[in-house]
């Protein structure tokens, strides 16, 4: 959600859901309003800390991750056994957030990824707020 004019209106992230808004008091129908970008952000920071248990609490059970050039995960396990080694052989600057935008399906990021390396990574959401999907490539 943004703010303009004192009125509140739907992010393009949102807005381009099946989901009205009433431009008259800045209400929306979305079961659950949430942050988008501050999951994202929360996302970063528990990669930069390796805390394991909080990035899985970000996902949804069924969440999926795909990235170029390497298989798909896809549930709690599988993004857990990929997730463990690359947070215990982090490199200084891993996960360092370069650029964040909400977009239609969700919000991108330009990050730094276990390697210092930098990557492009588009997350969607649940109508919860728990990460859906994610899909990366180098950038």
């Amino acid at each position: 959600m943004s703010v303009h004019d004192d009125r509140i209106a739907p992010s393009p992230a949102s807005a381009g859901r099946a989901r009205k808004f009433n431009p008259l008091d800045g209400t929306s129908d979305l079961p659950q309003d949430f942050d988008q970008i501050a999951i994202v952000v929360d996302f970063l920071d528990a990669c930069r800390q390796r805390d394991l248990q909080a990035l899985l609490d970000l996902h949804a059970a069924d969440a999926r991750l795909e990235c170029v050039n390497t298989d798909v995960h896809q549930g709690r396990s599988a993004l857990e056994a990929y997730w463990r080694p690359l947070l215990e052989q982090l490199e200084p600057g891993a996960y360092k957030l370069q650029e964040i935008a909400p977009v239609a399906e969700g919000v991108a990021v330009d990050c730094l990824d276990s390697e210092g390396k930098p990557i492009r990574v588009l997350f969607s959401f649940t109508d919860d707020g728990k990460i859906a999907r994610m899909w990366c490539a180098i950038s």
